[in-house]
């Protein structure tokens, strides 16, 4: 008797707490869709970035001027250029630029690092790819590459973000289900209170009577929230679907590295070949980088003039 008691005390506290607990996995749930959403489109603004970038030296004079250009040299530059403008436009340093990343969401978010990371990796990637003449698999790539990236796979660098997102994904479902639980199991600790009803006792039997209605009436409010969590939260999966985000990602890399292919001529590594720094000053890469593209224009107008 003590154990029916403390089950149906126990079945009861559940009901009366369910609806609470759907409401914070329901704000939980959509706080890290968003937190995922925001992850994946912020590296999408560096992909576009980078577009951006290649599109411009495609269509300028100095493309249609280099000759024996290399893949690899030529993929390195525009990536570290896209890099150091992006981060110096987030440090404040370069007004004038169309680009604009907010500093607090790229702390928060690990940007600068989870694009570190993605310029390192594919140009170790990029290094090694054999020359010809048809375009190698640079999808695969960069699938791969941001397969690998601890920081893009990871939601504030701590959770795992493919195992959080197909975790939201479900959840619409389960909030249907637990709210019809919820529901039954009411039902189930209404029923029970029926069995101690006296039918002789008239004022007993309606006080019985009203309380099992309650609880009747309370248990089918769990379906109700149920069922509206998972409506809501199945307009926010569709409005953040990362999923989406992350193809426009991987296209644009693709098709950016494309255009840079069919612009080559080979794939030699230049023998002064530095490695990527992601920690050194962006205005300070940016200027050393004018620098030398001005003095480099001062050799070739001295050897047109001799």
């Amino acid at each position: 008797m003590l154990n029916e008691q403390l089950l149906h005390n126990g079945i009861k506290y559940f009901v009366n707490y369910l609806p609470h607990m759907m409401a914070a996995v329901f704000v939980a749930a959509a706080f890290f869709r968003w937190t995922i959403y925001n992850t994946v489109k912020r590296h999408e603004s560096f992909a576009k970035a980078f577009e951006t970038r290649v599109h411009k030296f495609i269509d300028s004079p100095a493309a249609e001027e280099m000759h024996n250009v290399s893949f690899y040299a030529l993929s390195k530059k525009l990536l570290e250029k896209t890099y150091y403008e992006l981060f110096a436009i987030r440090d404040g340093k370069h007004h004038g630029n169309r680009d604009h990343i907010m500093s607090v969401h790229d702390r928060v978010y690990l940007f600068k690092q989870g694009c570190a990371w993605l310029v390192k990796d594919l140009l170790k990637h990029l290094k090694h790819l054999k020359w010809s003449k048809e375009t190698p698999k640079l999808q695969h790539i960069t699938r791969a590459t941001l397969h690998h990236n601890p920081v893009f796979n990871k939601v504030f660098g701590v959770f795992d973000m493919g195992a959080a997102n197909d975790l939201i994904n479900i959840l619409p479902g389960l909030f249907v289900v637990a709210g019809i639980l919820g529901t039954f199991l009411g039902i189930k600790g209404g029923l029970v209170s029926l069995g101690g009803m006296d039918l002789s006792d008239i004022e007993g039997s309606k006080a019985i009577m009203d309380a099992f209605l309650h609880e009747i009436g309370f248990a089918m409010t769990s379906s109700i929230i149920g069922i509206t969590f998972s409506l809501s939260l199945h307009v926010l999966n569709m409005k953040w679907a990362p999923e989406r985000v992350y193809v426009s990602l991987v296209d644009r890399f693709e098709s950016a590295l494309d255009l840079l292919w069919y612009r080559s001529d080979n794939n030699a590594v230049p023998k002064d070949d530095q490695q990527f720094n992601e920690n050194r000053d962006p205005v300070e890469a940016l200027a050393e980088e004018a620098l030398n593209l001005e003095i480099a224009k001062a050799q070739k107008s001295g050897q047109h003039a001799a």
